[in-house]
This record gives structure tokens, C-alpha cells and sequence, in this order.
């Protein structure tokens, strides 16, 4: 496991203890879970535009023409 130092404002540190305080978890285990938060976003936005990138339109285009006629 790794340690990091992070320097935030006062207010931000302040703010976040609170939030980890109403969460119930300590301030190490909240910025676990938004650093893995932040780490699913990125990977999820990453495999988005790899199948965008590689995916058909016309294949795309079919599919949005399906959902529209079922909720039709």
C-alpha cells in the first residue's frame, strides 16, 4: 500500500471531515472511495470512446431506431 501526502486548503480538509464524519467513514476511507470513483469514470469513459471509435454508425443508428419504436 502506498502513502500519499495531499495538501489541501483548510477549508477543502475541514469540508471533507465532514463529509466523511456524516458518512460515518474516516477521512482515509472517503478519499478512498472518490479515488475509485474517480478511477471507475475513467475507465468507463475510456471503453466508451474505444467502442465508439471502433463500432459501426449504421449498427449504432439501428439500435436507437429499436429503442425508439419500443417505447413507441
Amino acid at each position: 500500500m502506498s502513502v500519499v501526502t495531499l495538501r489541501l486548503p483548510d477549508d477543502q480538509h475541514r469540508r471533507l471531515k465532514e463529509v466523511a464524519k456524516a458518512r460515518g467513514v474516516s477521512l482515509n476511507r472517503l478519499l478512498e472511495q472518490m479515488t475509485v470513483q474517480a478511477l471507475t469514470e475513467h475507465d468507463v469513459e475510456l471503453r466508451f470512446r474505444h467502442l465508439a471509435a471502433t463500432g459501426s454508425a449504421a449498427r449504432g443508428l439501428e439500435l436507437l431506431d429499436k429503442l425508439d419504436a419500443a417505447e413507441a
